[in-house]
């Protein structure tokens, strides 16, 4: 079930408070089983082949990859550590090899000021967020002086319509939709004419939660983008796909199969607090290289912010920043 809006939907994501502490408290699940795992295995034996292997494991078991937790045995095995070494010294070997896969996709959803409207589609299956972090990105473009314009094309879902319509007045977003049921490629279309006939500078599309193993549903998603190129051949400029955290290994496939569809270029991951999974985005940014946008770690509107590869490897390990 996606999150309500709530009230301080004017404030810019990242902005109020300290996102560091909100970055650490959401990946407390993942770090506490992570760093915890590591801690236990080094308080056994000292740092000899079978510890190595063993926290080899835990990383793997963590999420993070197999490669990626190779690459971390690796830099244990032939780098230059005492058999002494303290659980905080490999995290901080962990939390640096985590941030050399994540640096090169740690890129902002960058908004061509040429492109007006600016379209962004947002897709993902259901239950992921994309509702929700529709309407925190609708406060963080307001925010920056951006008119927005909400499309709701999730018209399977009357619940949809309304959560967004609900994000737009908060907002003050244009909203376009149509009655539950209706074409949502045809609904594209009009979003995309009306942005354009009002001079919007960024139109956020909601899609339908797609299940990726649904191909009817997926050549539905594919003929929004067919049709949002009849009114802009260029659109549309950004697809984010939106990911929940908490599904783990089967994020992966999302990434997949969404991108064979539509060109996914950018991700959002949500729900990083409410799992111990975090280190699925690890994962999916060795396997994909796709750039990650936005991660979230909560319901606040300010609890989505940019991503940073630093801040999120040290917080997943239970660093300090």
């Amino acid at each position: 079930m996606q999150d309500s809006p709530t009230d301080n939907t004017t404030e810019p994501a990242g902005t109020s408070g300290n996102w560091w502490q909100r970055l650490a408290g959401g990946l407390k699940r993942s770090s506490s089983a992570l760093g915890g795992a590591i801690a236990h295995v080094v308080a056994k034996r000292q740092l000899d082949g079978a510890t190595i292997d063993e926290i080899e494991d835990e990383l793997v078991r963590a999420d993070l990859g197999a490669e990626t937790a190779a690459r971390i045995a690796t830099e244990l095995r032939y780098g230059r550590f005492s058999t002494s070494i303290t659980p905080d010294e490999i995290k901080a070997v962990v939390a640096a090899e985590v941030e050399k896969v994540l640096t090169p996709v740690a890129r902002p959803l960058a908004v061509d000021a040429a492109k007006k409207p600016f379209v962004v589609l947002v897709a993902g299956v259901n239950g992921s967020g994309k509702t929700t972090t529709i309407g925190k990105l609708a406060a963080k473009f307001r925010a920056e002086g951006h008119s927005v314009m909400l499309a709701a094309g999730d018209t399977f879902r009357a619940a949809a319509i309304d959560q967004l319509k609900i994000w737009a007045q908060r907002t003050g977003a244009d909203f376009v939709a149509r009655e539950a049921g209706a074409d949502a490629a045809g609904l594209a279309f009009d979003a995309v004419a009306a942005a354009k006939e009002r001079g919007i500078d960024i139109l956020l599309v909601d899609t339908a939660g797609r299940l990726q193993n649904r191909t009817e549903l997926m050549g539905e998603l594919e003929k929004i983008v067919r049709v949002i190129k009849k009114v802009d051949a260029s659109a549309p400029h950004a697809v984010l796909l939106v990911l929940d955290a908490t599904v783990g290994q089967n994020a992966l496939s999302q990434v997949e199969i969404f991108q064979k569809a539509v060109g996914v270029t950018g991700l959002a991951m949500t729900k990083l607090d409410g799992t111990a999974r975090g280190g699925i985005l690890v994962a999916i940014a060795a396997k994909f290289g796709v750039p990650v946008h936005f991660v979230g770690v909560g319901e606040s509107v300010d609890d989505l912010a940019p991503f940073s590869a630093r801040d999120f490897s040290r917080a997943m390990v239970g660093l300090d920043s």
